[in-house]
């Protein structure tokens, strides 16, 4: 009897010895607790090889050998995908620590969907960051009076980069007015030339890279920010009519490549490199891409100007659509040491050498930086010069709510394929006015 209360004793401790080596080592948790390992999620769209891409995978990969107390768990998803991912996990409100998100429209909804906290305490505590943004950067990010992000980088969305060998084999003049554009494309037509490089398979590439653009040339941004608010304006309008019309007539005259519904923004651009097209419209965030990727050939040729100016319209032709650029979220969740983590790589990547970072990568900045010209690619600096004396007006993915956004989007690839103007203005007035009520 005497052993076997021996032997159960035994048992009973070696029970409570293994337990405890079970909850011992766990250096995972993003508790944040006194020997533990802080856990934080990213989530974003730095998935290429731009040099913008490459620059901000760096500074993750820097910022975990600095600080191997914190875990980074990274996950890079281009833009079309964290796009969707990130509404689906907002919808279950199971979002990220940190995630790369987009002005206005967005923020504004994750703002009313309980999503996100404000950065304003960080921000104040570091006056030499915030106050060194350019003016009206912190817009687009701020609801009620708080600042929920701040700008990585400056994204205009539309410019005309243009194969200057090709417009002079073609004797084409460069254009800076839609007549001109309109000849330009049909002299490129007859001679076996893609005048415009299009993928709109993923249905923003229109939208964001050129009829935003082009409407505001026609219809004005006054007007524009007026039917997003469903205050004076509609877009059955006739100036917003003739908009669809007019970018319409250019897909008709042969503007664009066969199949460009069925190509995405990345073929699009090799068509360019490949010297097939001789322009490709696109964003800023493009420059990264030609200096890193673009052969020689059609490097050295490329230059860039703006969409050419449209008589009669009611926008000013010194514009091109954009928003300031995208920031991080930070989720509503994080508290205590997870947050302080995350606020750590936040700065890391939004402030002053997150910056400097991007501006380095051919890549244009919300932030008061001067460009060493010297050390930047000629290209970079071409279009560094001409921002500078170029207004941004809104892209409409940035103002309307996702679900017009949507409808916009595939309105357009629907108008390019022969659809009815009419028809299309009539289903984006409706998802507007419903979003509007709702």
């Amino acid at each position: 009897m005497k052993t076997k209360w021996i032997a159960m004793i035994c048992s009973a401790a070696m029970m409570v010895l293994l337990l405890s080596g079970c909850g011992g080592d766990n250096e995972s948790s993003g508790s944040g607790g006194e020997g533990e390992k802080v856990s934080i999620s990213i989530w974003h769209n730095w998935t290429g090889q731009d040099a913008k891409a490459v620059a901000m995978r760096k500074i993750i990969e820097d910022f975990r050998v600095d600080h191997p107390e914190i875990e980074v768990i990274d996950e890079g998803l281009p833009t079309d995908g964290l796009r969707t991912r990130l509404r689906t996990v907002a919808a279950a409100d199971e979002m990220p620590e940190l995630f790369v998100m987009f002005p206005d429209a967005m923020t504004k909804e994750f703002v009313k969907g309980n999503l996100l906290q404000p950065i304003d305490e960080e921000l104040n505590a570091n006056p030499e960051w915030r106050d060194n943004f350019i003016p009206n950067a912190l817009d687009g990010f701020t609801v009620d009076g708080k600042v929920y992000s701040v700008p990585m980088n400056l994204a205009p969305s539309s410019f005309v980069f243009y194969n200057d060998a090709l417009f002079k084999q073609h004797n084409v003049k460069v254009p800076e007015t839609w007549e001109e554009l309109q000849t330009a494309v049909q002299t490129f037509k007859e001679n076996g030339v893609i005048p415009i490089a299009l993928g709109n398979k993923t249905n923003w590439v229109a939208q964001s890279t050129f009829f935003s653009t082009v409407a505001d040339r026609i219809t004005g941004t006054d007007w524009f920010l007026k039917a997003v608010e469903q205050d004076g304006a509609k877009f059955t309008d006739p100036e917003f009519i003739d908009a669809l019309k007019t970018f319409q007539e250019l897909g008709e005259l042969g503007a664009f490549q066969e199949g460009f519904n069925s190509l995405d923004e990345t073929q699009m651009m090799q068509l360019y490199f490949q010297g097939n097209a001789a322009m490709v419209i696109n964003g800023g965030w493009a420059l990264a891409n030609l200096v890193n990727n673009a052969p020689p050939e059609v490097l050295d040729n490329t230059h860039i100007t703006i969409v050419p100016a449209i008589s009669g319209g009611k926008g000013a032709p010194d514009t091109t659509s954009g928003v300031v650029g995208t920031g991080l979220g930070v989720s509503k969740k994080l508290s205590g040491s997870q947050k302080e983590a995350a606020m750590k790589l936040f700065y890391a990547l939004a402030g002053p050498d997150g910056q400097k970072a991007t501006l380095e990568s051919s890549t244009l900045v919300s932030y008061n930086i001067e460009l060493d010209k010297s050390k930047a690619h000629p290209l970079f600096v071409e279009l560094y010069d001409l921002i500078q004396n170029v207004k941004i007006v809104p892209v409409y993915d940035s103002k309307l709510g996702s679900a017009t956004v949507e409808v916009v989007n595939n309105g357009l690839q629907e108008l390019l394929m022969g659809g009815n103007a009419e028809d299309i203005a009539a289903k984006i007035q409706s998802a507007q006015a419903t979003a509007v009520e709702n």
